[in-house]
C-alpha cells in the first residue's frame, strides 16, 4: 500500500524523520505534523523513528495512540522500513 493523498499541492512531505531527536522534541513535531498533514489532506503518512532500543517509538505509538486525528497505525512491513518506520492512518479532512 503506497502514500495516499488528495491534495495535488501538498505543503509537507508524506513522510517525518525524527530519529536521533531527544523524545521531547521529536513528540512535539510529531504532532504539528499529524496537524499540518491532516489539512493537506494526506491521509497516510510514515513516521520514521529508527529501531534502536525502541524508546523513540513507544513515545510515537503513545502519541498516536490518543491523537483524535489517527485512525490506526502499523509497524512498516518488511521493505517499507520494517521497525523502523510506523505507517500511519489519518482520518479523511471532510
Amino acid at each position: 500500500m503506497g502514500i495516499s493523498r488528495h491534495s495535488d499541492n501538498p505543503q509537507i512531505p508524506s513522510e517525518l524523520h525524527l530519529r536521533r531527536l531527544p523524545i521531547a522534541d521529536a513528540m512535539y513535531k510529531l504532532e504539528k505534523y499529524i496537524d499540518k498533514a491532516f489539512w493537506e489532506k494526506i491521509t497516510t503518512v510514515r513516521i520514521v523513528h529508527g529501531k534502536g532500543t525502541g524508546q523513540m517509538r513507544k513515545a510515537v505509538w503513545e502519541i498516536l495512540d490518543s491523537h483524535e486525528l489517527v485512525k490506526d497505525y502499523r509497524l512498516a512491513y518488511y521493505g517499507e522500513g520494517d521497525a523502523g518506520v510506523t505507517v500511519v492512518y489519518l482520518e479523511e479532512y471532510q
